[in-house]
């Protein structure tokens, strides 16, 4: 990595580093000299081990954000449950739009989504599948996807933490994809509690709530951790049809690409 530095940190993707590796005459058997399968392999790992914006940082001993732009950030994701519970709970006209308006710009907001920092054709069809249902189901569904913006954040953040803090541990990719697959799974039966939680307090149907929170918690993994686009809003699309499965279908089958996708060191990169 010291070697190859000032590639690693214009890259802007492991092909990149990839293509520049095999440039400098690396091949597949220089990287099994480094427990690497291929070249592409070792590039990814470099790739996210190399320092961006926060050179020297030691990712492994801040498990979570720190400061006042973590306090900044919770702050913001509390509102949204504040804002549609509220309007819920006084009968307030618009109280359904407004969860959803709300639920989608803060539970699926753009990270560093490949193709584009702004996945706009996500959104849309986030909003479709969330107005769609409150449409169906009532304000209570709103306010229940709202209540779980904050523990969303909470889940994500320390999610995030912990699969960072073990990629510095990690000595080859096998490696950390066998750890951050468990990691997935405990933070989202955290986060399928909270839900279960917010739909008891909003007074709407957990079987209703739940699928669909967890679909949009999926969505904004995937998005944050610059997963492709077109996976998440065919599973959005998914979510549109006018069948009772069909939610849980959508959340199934975004969770089978976010371990895939998630089990990736890449993802994990710093942004």
């Amino acid at each position: 990595m010291h070697r190859h530095r000032e590639l690693c940190e214009r890259a802007v993707d492991p092909l990149e580093i990839a293509a520049g590796l095999e440039a400098h005459g690396i091949s597949d058997r220089t990287a099994a000299r480094f427990r690497h399968r291929d070249v592409f392999s070792l590039a990814e790992e470099l790739y996210a081990r190399t320092p961006r914006g926060e050179a020297g940082a030691d990712l492994a001993e801040r498990p979570l954000p720190a400061g006042p732009r973590a306090v900044r950030g919770f702050g913001y994701a509390l509102l949204p449950g504040a804002l549609a519970f509220g309007a819920a709970a006084t009968g307030m006209p618009g109280a359904g739009p407004l969860a959803v308006l709300v639920t989608v710009g803060a539970l699926v907001w753009p990270g560093r989504s490949a193709g584009g920092r702004f996945p706009y054709a996500a959104h849309l069809l986030a909003a479709a599948a969330v107005g769609w249902a409150v449409h169906r189901h009532g304000p209570a569904l709103g306010a229940a996807l709202a209540l779980a913006v904050a523990p969303a954040h909470l889940a994500g953040a320390l999610y995030a933490a912990r699969a960072r803090r073990r990629l510095a541990g990690s000595r080859a990719l096998e490696d950390f994809a066998a750890g951050a697959r468990p990691l997935l799974a405990g933070t989202l039966v955290l986060f399928t509690a909270a839900a279960a939680g917010a739909a008891a307090l909003a007074g709407a149907a957990a079987a209703v709530a739940v699928p669909l929170a967890v679909l949009l918690f999926l969505t904004r993994l995937l998005l944050r951790h610059g997963a492709h686009r077109a996976p998440v809003a065919l599973a959005l699309a998914l979510a549109l049809l006018p069948a009772p499965a069909a939610v849980s279908a959508a959340a199934a089958g975004l969770l089978v690409h976010a371990v895939l996708a998630l089990s990736r060191a890449s993802a994990h990169a710093r942004p």
